[in-house]
């Protein structure tokens, strides 16, 4: 890494902050054309043998029953832990120095204490919301004019946002859930939320300094959705943000090969993909002689879950 290691301590600490998962978004492969009560006629009519037959019936029924909670309410819960061997890399500067970063996952891993990743998505009908978070603690001692000085990083980042499943294409066949195949194109919108600390501290002498760098991101995206089989799923989104309101630019692509099962009873995809993170930002820094400068992308491989409940 280029980055002016001794003279430039902040900016090596706030480099090591690489890790810095996105959201993984999960979503159940639900039908919305029939409601509850249709869905309850359905099984009433099966029971009493009327106008169709079982198989019909209880495919009806397994898209269209509401999940407990309000009456003739569909809701579904998805949680989705996961992981992200991001590499980073890009241009980073601090106190009137600017350097070119390049910090390969293996190199963030061997500094790792803490990395804590989830997704908690809420799923009604054709609308869909989420709520994403990471947190990524690194450490590491390095020499400064012949002392120790311990370096803290944190990296945290919160996403919140909405989605609505605009447009279908129907697709022959059911997924291992009961549900029919289809494609879905989802247009999403919401904000991303990010906070970088440096904590350092000189034991010798008995002094520590803690600093940060914060923004917020609007963005807006598509997701899709396509059932590859019955087993097969793909799932890839983009967004792009910033738009000066936090960043200048954020731009996220993500791409996810899913496999359906089951896991303790409960109905589980099991995840692998790549994800693209490029984010520009730029403020004036705490020293007051120049900018904090985050041009970073971060790029790696994703495995992950999503359980359904």
């Amino acid at each position: 890494m280029v980055c002016l290691r001794h003279a430039m301590l902040p900016c090596f600490a706030a480099g090591l902050a690489a890790l810095v998962p996105y959201p993984l978004q999960a979503r159940e492969d639900l039908a919305s054309s029939v409601d509850a009560v249709s869905a309850a006629d359905t099984v009433e009519a099966a029971a009493d043998g009327g106008g169709q037959d079982d198989g019909s019936a209880v495919a009806e029924t397994a898209n269209a029953a509401p999940l407990p909670g309000r009456k003739g309410t569909h809701w579904t819960v998805i949680v989705s832990p996961y992981v992200w061997g991001a590499s980073l890399g890009g241009d980073l500067g601090l106190a009137g120095l600017q350097g070119n970063v390049h910090l390969p996952f293996g190199d963030i891993f061997s500094h790792l204490d803490i990395a804590a990743m989830g997704n908690v998505e809420f799923i009604s009908g054709r609308w869909g919301g989420y709520i994403d978070a990471q947190h990524v603690k690194t450490s590491q001692t390095e020499q400064v004019l012949s002392l120790p000085v311990d370096l803290s990083i944190h990296t945290t980042r919160v996403a919140g946002g909405f989605y609505y499943k605009a447009w279908s294409i129907p697709l022959s066949g059911e997924t291992a859930f009961g549900v029919p195949r289809n494609i879905s194109f989802e247009p999403t919108v919401g904000l991303r939320w990010t906070n970088l600390k440096a904590d350092a501290d000189v034991e010798p002498l008995g002094l520590g300094t803690s600093k940060k760098a914060d923004w917020v991101d609007p963005f807006a995206g598509m997701r899709i959705n396509a059932d590859l089989s019955s087993r097969w799923n793909l799932f890839v989104e983009g967004d792009a943000g910033g738009f000066g309101a936090g960043s200048d630019i954020s731009v996220n692509a993500l791409a996810l090969l899913g496999y359906r099962t089951h896991l303790f009873g409960q109905r589980t995809i099991l995840r692998a993909g790549y994800r693209f993170i490029y984010e520009d930002y730029d403020q004036e820094d705490f020293t007051g002689r120049g900018r904090f400068i985050w041009h970073m992308k971060q790029h790696g491989p994703l495995l992950g879950l999503s359980m359904f409940f």
